[in-house]
């Protein structure tokens, strides 16, 4: 095809112009009303949309964190020991285990996990860290097995 002057090149834009505006109603497609019909519409909410996307990306792992924050602190706090004096005790006993980690182990196994606040209590005693408590009997974690249900 010949085109003789630039607005007829610049009019016939071709199977381009089809599949950039496929894209965006595929996105679009769940849409209600005009946002998911009219092309205009619809770019402006799917590029709001997919910034929502990018933003929630982001809270969901400062959200993550978090919780692994909180999970790991109740664990330390049961077993009588300062959350920053437990990561300091593993540290310096070269026990490299992330947030994550030590979250799941916090949870599913406490036996492990309190395996790892004695290794931290006792390098922080060694060494004379802060906040070292003795562990009261009120906040040991119970099953069912040790309840007795008289």
């Amino acid at each position: 095809m010949v085109f003789l002057n630039i607005p007829l090149l610049v009019r016939a834009r071709g199977p381009d112009e089809f599949w950039r505006k496929r894209r965006i109603f595929k996105l679009a497609a769940h849409y209600r009303s005009r946002t998911r019909n009219v092309y205009s519409f619809a770019i402006r909410s799917v590029h709001r949309a997919l910034a929502y996307a990018t933003t929630g990306r982001k809270l969901k792992k400062l959200d993550m964190a978090q919780l692994w924050t909180t999970r790991v602190e109740a664990g330390c706090q049961q077993y009588g020991v300062a959350l920053d004096t437990f990561k300091e005790g593993l540290a310096r006993s070269d026990i490299q285990l992330n947030k994550k980690m030590l979250s799941d182990l916090a949870i599913w196994e406490p036996r492990s996990f309190e395996a790892l606040v004695n290794i931290s209590r006792e390098r922080a005693a060694v060494e004379g860290l802060p906040d070292i408590k003795r562990r009261s009997a009120f906040n040991q974690v119970y099953g069912l097995s040790n309840l007795k249900l008289d």
